[in-house]
C-alpha cells in the first residue's frame, strides 16, 4: 500500500505540453513503426528468428532471461519456482527485449525513435501477465486464502468504478476525507470573492507577524488546499506559525460558459488579489509563492507588473515549475506534435473546457504501470481498497481547464515565450522576465517526472534578479513541496557558497552543492522572513472594512466538483 501511495504521489496531474497530446499523435507513432518495419522484411526476419531462439530456450528450460531488479511485478517466489509461471514470465520478458532491440534498429530519427519506445512500452506494459488473474500468483493466493472473497470484492470495486468513476480504476479511497473537517482545517476566511476566484486569509497563530504578507497562487487544474492538507504537512500552518501573514487564491472551477477565461484574465485576478492583500495588511509589498502551472501564471504576472512599472511584487518563490521547456524533458514529450497541438486547441475550443477527469485519465495512461495497472492489480485482482491518502484525495479532486487558458499554456510552450525577451506578446504586453528584479527562490524535485529538476533550474537564467536561490528537494513532484520537518528521510541540496552566482547549467550547480539532512522548509522560511520586513502586532481580525470576512476557509469554490 505504501508503494502505491508513493508511486501515485510522484505522478500527480500537472499542466504542460501534454495537455496538447492527442490520440492522433499516439496512432501516428504506431503507424511510423509499422511503416518502417514493413520497409525492410529482412530486418523483420532477423528479429523474428532471434525471438524464436529465445522461445525455444524458454520451452526447453535453458533460458536465462530475468526481470530487471527494479521491476516489482515479478517479486512473488512463484515466478522463480513454478516452472509454468517462470516460463510465462520469460515469454513476456522475451517480447519486451525483442521489441526494444527491434526499435533500436529502426531507421528513425531520435525523436521518432523516442515516440516508438514510449508507445511500444505502453502496449507491452498492458499485456504483462501480472495484469490478469491467471498470470498473477499473488492474486491467486489471495483468492484461495480468502475463500474467493477477494474476487467478489474485486468485482464490486470494478463495478463501483464503472458506475461512479467513469470506468477509470480508483487511485484513492475518498471516504475518510471531508474538506473543512479533516482536510484543509486551518482557520481563516474568504475576504474577497469574484467570478474567477476567492481570496482566503488565514488567522495568525503568533502574537507578532512580519509586515510583508505572502500570497500563494495555486495551479489552475488542482484545488488550493494542497497547501493545507493536514496540520502536520500544511504549508499554510507552517507559514502562520512562523509569523507570515498568509493568503491563498482559490480558483473557480470553470464551466463551458467560462471557457473564454485566458491567461490575461487569470493575471488580472492575481493582481486584484495582491491589491486586496496590500490594503488588508497595509503593506506596500506582497511576496508571492506559486507551484507548477501556478508558477507559470506567477511568472507572467511578474513580467506584466514589471512592464507596467508596478512595484507591488516583493520576493517570488517558484516551486516545481518549468518556464523553459524542452520536448525531451519528459518521457511522453516526444509524442507531442505541432499538428497534435492544433487539434487539441480546436477540440478544446469546441467543448469550451477540458474536463478535469478527462485530463486525469489521459495523464494516467501515460504512466500506465504506476497509475493504472498497479491499481487494477490491487483493487480488482487482490480485492483491496485503494489507499486512503490525502495527497491522492487532492489529486483526484481535479478541476476543469478553460479552453482559452489551455491555448495560452500551449502557446507559451510552442513559442518558448519566457525565454525570448520582448518577442512574444501575451497578457497585453511583451513578455520579458529580464525586467523582473524580485529576489527569487526556485525549488526542484530530484525524482520529479512532471517538471524535471534540470528543467526547473533553467528558470534561474531567465530573470533579471540579482538574488536567486535554487534548492533541490529529495523527492518527486508534489512530494517535493510537501516535505515538512520531521520526515526522517528528507534531505535537500543547496549551493555550498551562498554568495556565489549560480552557474549556467544544472550539472555545474550540482557539483558545487552540499547535501543537507531534513526538510527544506526551515531554510525557505528563513529566506522568506529575511524578506518579510519588520515585525508588528498580529491583526485581531481578518479582512477590513472594504474586505469583510465571508465564508470560513477553505471557502466555497473548493467544494465544487467537475
Amino acid at each position: 500500500m505504501a508503494k502505491l501511495e508513493d508511486e501515485a504521489a510522484q505522478s500527480t496531474s500537472a499542466l504542460g505540453p501534454l495537455v496538447g497530446l492527442t490520440r492522433e499523435d499516439i496512432f501516428g507513432a504506431v503507424a511510423v513503426m509499422l511503416r518502417e518495419t514493413a520497409s525492410d522484411p529482412q530486418r523483420l526476419m532477423k528479429h523474428s528468428q532471434a525471438m524464436g531462439q529465445d522461445m525455444i530456450k524458454i520451452m526447453t528450460g535453458q533460458s536465462d532471461i530475468e526481470p530487471h531488479p527494479k521491476d516489482k511485478r515479478f517479486q512473488d517466489p512463484a515466478w522463480q519456482y513454478n516452472p509454468f509461471m517462470r516460463a510465462g514470465m520469460q515469454y513476456y520478458l522475451a517480447v519486451q527485449k525483442g521489441a526494444s532491440k527491434w526499435i533500436e534498429e529502426l531507421e528513425l530519427d531520435e525523436l521518432e525513435k523516442d515516440r516508438a519506445r514510449f508507445v511500444s512500452n505502453m502496449i507491452i506494459d498492458g499485456i504483462a501477465p501480472t495484469n490478469t488473474l491467471i498470470g498473477n500468483p499473488s492474486a491467486q493466493k489471495m483468492a484461495i486464502t480468502s475463500g474467493g472473497l477477494s474476487l467478489i470484492k474485486g468485482l464490486k470495486n470494478a463495478y463501483d468504478d464503472m458506475v461512479h468513476n467513469k470506468g477509470m480504476v480508483s487511485q484513492v479511497d475518498k471516504r475518510p476525507f471531508k474538506l473543512g473537517e479533516n482536510i484543509a482545517t486551518t482557520k481563516g476566511s474568504v475576504v474577497l470573492r469574484t467570478e474567477m476566484m476567492e481570496l482566503v486569509q488565514y488567522a495568525p497563530t503568533t502574537d507578532e507577524v512580519y509586515e510583508i504578507p505572502q500570497l500563494t497562487i495555486p495551479p489552475q487544474i488542482n484545488k488550493m488546499y494542497i497547501n493545507d492538507l493536514s496540520p502536520e504537512k500544511s504549508v499554510v500552518k507552517y507559514q502562520l506559525d512562523n509569523g507570515i501573514q498568509t493568503f491563498v487564491i482559490s480558483w473557480k472551477n470553470p464551466t463551458k460558459e467560462q471557457g473564454h477565461w485566458d491567461m490575461a484574465d487569470y493575471v488580472r485576478s492575481c493582481r486584484e488579489a495582491m491589491e486586496a492583500v496590500s490594503k488588508i495588511t497595509g503593506s506596500k509589498k506582497v511576496n508571492v509563492s506559486a507551484g507548477c502551472s501556478g508558477g507559470q501564471t506567477a511568472a507572467m504576472l511578474a513580467s506584466k507588473m514589471a512592464a507596467d512599472k508596478d512595484d507591488l511584487l516583493g520576493a517570488l518563490t517558484l516551486m516545481v515549475c518549468v518556464l523553459h521547456p524542452k520536448q525531451n524533458d519528459i518521457e511522453a514529450g516526444s509524442l507531442v506534435s505541432e499538428n497534435g497541438l492544433k487539434l487539441a486547441r480546436r477540440r478544446a475550443e469546441k467543448k469550451g473546457v477540458i474536463k478535469g477527469d478527462d485530463l486525469a485519465r489521459g495523464f494516467a495512461w501515460l504512466r500506465p504501470n504506476d497509475l493504472v495497472w498497479n491499481y487494477v492489480i490491487n483493487n480488482y485482482l487482490l480485492g483491496q481498497d485503494p489507499p486512503a491518502f490525502d495527497v491522492l484525495f487532492w489529486n483526484a479532486d481535479a478541476t476543469n481547464l478553460s479552453a482559452a487558458l489551455m491555448g495560452d499554456f500551449l502557446t507559451v510552450f510552442e513559442t518558448l515565450a519566457f525565454t525570448r525577451k520582448g518577442e512574444v506578446e501575451m497578457v497585453d504586453h511583451k513578455i520579458d522576465l529580464s525586467k523582473v528584479t524580485s529576489d527569487l527562490f526556485i525549488l526542484g524535485g530530484v525524482t520529479d517526472h512532471i517538471t524535471p529538476w534540470k528543467a526547473t533550474y533553467r528558470s534561474t537564467r531567465l530573470f533579471g534578479s540579482k538574488d536567486v536561490t535554487y534548492v533541490l528537494s529529495q523527492s518527486g513532484h508534489m512530494q517535493a513541496i510537501l516535505n515538512p520537518p520531521g520526515n526522517p528521510k528528507a534531505k535537500y541540496y543547496v549551493q555550498k557558497d551562498a554568495n556565489k552566482k549560480l552557474p549556467e547549467t544544472a550539472d555545474e550547480w550540482l557539483k558545487g552543492t552540499e547535501e543537507v539532512a531534513g526538510s527544506w522548509w526551515p531554510f525557505w522560511m528563513e529566506w522568506v522572513q529575511a524578506r518579510g520586513g519588520d515585525k508588528k502586532k498580529a491583526p485581531a481580525k481578518l479582512g477590513n472594512k472594504e474586505y469583510q470576512p465571508l465564508d470560513p476557509a477553505p471557502g466555497l469554490y473548493v467544494m465544487e466538483a467537475c
